[in-house]
C-alpha cells in the first residue's frame, strides 16, 4: 500500500496533475479548494481571468458531483436504505500543461443516464463558440430537464470556458453503474 502512494505520485506528477481529491465532495470542501488552488496559480503568475475560468469550471464539475453522483455515503446506511444522502462522491483533478491548465472530474451515475449524457456531451462538443454562446441563450429560457436540479446550463458553462472542446468517457463498473469522466482545458 505504501508503495503504491508514491506510484500514484509519480503518475500524478507525469500527468502535469498539481492537485488531486477523492472522495465525499461538499461545499465547504469547495472552498478550501479554492483557497488553495488561489494561492498556487497565483503563484505561477495565472492571469486573474485564468484563474476565474478554473474556478468557474471546478464550482460546476463539484456541482455535479454534489447533485447527480450515484456514488454516497449516507447516515446510518446499514440500516436505511432509502436514507437520503448525506455525501455524495467523487474526483477532482487540476493540471498544467503545454500552456494550459485542465480540470477533470469524474463519478458514478447510473448506466440509464450515460446515453443522455454522451448525448448532450457529443454535441456540446461539436459547437463552436458562438453555437456554445446562442445555445446557451436558448437553454437559459426553458425549463429544467426532468432530473437537472438547476437550469441544466453547467456543461454548456464549461464548454463556454474551455480552450478546446471538452473530453468525456463512460467506463463500465457493473450492470448498473459507470464511471464517468470529463476533462476541461483552460
Amino acid at each position: 500500500m505504501l508503495q503504491y502512494l508514491y506510484d500514484l505520485k509519480n503518475e500524478l506528477e507525469r500527468s502535469h496533475i498539481f492537485f488531486c481529491y477523492v472522495g465525499p465532495i461538499s461545499q465547504n470542501l469547495l472552498a478550501d479548494i479554492m483557497g488553495i488552488l488561489e494561492q498556487k496559480m497565483s503563484l505561477e503568475q495565472a492571469s486573474r481571468t485564468t484563474i476565474l475560468r478554473v474556478f468557474s469550471v471546478i464550482v460546476e464539475k463539484v456541482q455535479n458531483i454534489l447533485h447527480y453522483s450515484d456514488e454516497n455515503l449516507t447516515a446510518q446506511k446499514v440500516e436505511h436504505e432509502h436514507a437520503e444522502p448525506v455525501l455524495r462522491q467523487g474526483i477532482i483533478a487540476v493540471g498544467y500543461d503545454q500552456e494550459h491548465y485542465f480540470v477533470l472530474s469524474g463519478n458514478v451515475i447510473a448506466n440509464r443516464k450515460v446515453p443522455i449524457l454522451q448525448k448532450k456531451l457529443t454535441n456540446l462538443r461539436n459547437m463552436n463558440k458562438a453555437e456554445l454562446k446562442q445555445y446557451y441563450q436558448e437553454q437559459r429560457r426553458k425549463s429544467p430537464e426532468n432530473e437537472s436540479k438547476g437550469a441544466g446550463l453547467g456543461f454548456v458553462e464549461m464548454a463556454k470556458k474551455a480552450s478546446q472542446p471538452i473530453e468525456f468517457d463512460f467506463k463500465p463498473i457493473d450492470e448498473h453503474t459507470s464511471f464517468f469522466s470529463l476533462k476541461t482545458i483552460i
